[in-house]
């Protein structure tokens, strides 16, 4: 296995272990592709769930640019409900995981198409 499929098994149990849902790998796998190469690197690869610009950035760059929704409160709404179910307190906010998480949230699995 590659590194690339070392990480997606580790997000893989995060999902199980952390967040308590079985992942669909397929889209989980496209999910972290998408990300590109921010996955390598230690301080891209997370999202900072107390950082208010980290949140933003998320919602600016993934939920209206990726996902192509439309600007409203239910966005950062949806990013604090993920947060929670990952876990506050986890340090490693893994950002391929918390994207999984929100493409499931609105269901925008045919982005991934």
């Amino acid at each position: 296995m590659g590194k690339r499929d070392d990480l997606i098994a580790q997000y893989a149990d995060d999902l199980r272990t952390k967040c308590g849902t079985e992942p669909d790998m397929d889209l989980l796998r496209k999910v972290t592709i998408g990300c590109g190469p921010a996955i390598y690197n230690a301080d891209a690869s997370t999202v900072a769930g107390t950082q208010p610009e980290e949140l933003q950035t998320v919602k600016d760059n993934f939920l209206v640019k990726k996902l192509g929704l439309g600007d409203g409160p239910e966005l950062m709404d949806a990013i604090t409900s993920v947060i929670e179910t990952y876990g506050r307190s986890e340090r490693n906010k893994y950002r391929a995981v918390v994207y999984y998480l929100l493409t499931k949230h609105f269901g925008k699995e045919s982005v991934y198409g």
